[in-house]
């Protein structure tokens, strides 16, 4: 079996799930998918941001009153992700393919790294968004996961679906 963990940062459309199957076509293993889309923490978020706008004393006490919007909104938050992960493994599914998959709320390099760790990852997948600035300062995922892991790593961009293409 070799394993390949995917870090998505959003749902695999129907072209980069063909796109990812088709890198390992050649395989003489059988290959097994494991599909990690990181999922956004909603209350350290907006912690943050009320730490760097430096005005934690003024809104800091009412954080604790919100406390049940911040968990419906990771409720949302979660089941959007675990929904992205489930349909991004059918669809690697649908081609034929052995996938599993999960949401992480660490930060998606630690998450990476565990993921590679647990399932014995040979080789990384990741797929986003371009990030020029990210990737000009080597701050990106991919930048990151290979200096911290020692298993061959591809970034690929993922495709523009029609609705987007059409806005």
């Amino acid at each position: 079996m070799y394993d390949v963990v995917l870090l998505v940062e959003q749902e695999l459309s129907e072209p980069d799930a063909k796109r990812v199957v088709e890198l390992h076509e050649d395989m003489p293993d059988q290959v097994k998918y494991h599909v990690l889309v990181p999922c956004h923490n909603a209350e350290a978020g907006v912690e943050a941001s009320i730490s760097a706008l430096g005005t934690a004393d003024l809104y800091g006490p009412g954080l604790a009153t919100q406390r049940q919007d911040l968990a419906e909104a990771q409720k949302a938050i979660d089941s959007e992700a675990k929904g992205c992960s489930g349909r991004s493994v059918q669809r690697l599914r649908d081609l034929g393919k052995t996938a599993e998959g999960g949401i992480s709320h660490e930060r998606p390099i630690d998450a990476l790294i565990a993921t590679v760790d647990a399932a014995k990852g040979q080789e990384v997948v990741i797929l986003t968004r371009p990030h020029v600035v990210a990737e000009f300062f080597h701050l990106d995922w991919t930048n990151s996961a290979r200096r911290h892991l020692k298993v061959p790593v591809l970034h690929l961009l993922e495709h523009s679906s029609q609705k987007e293409n059409a806005s």
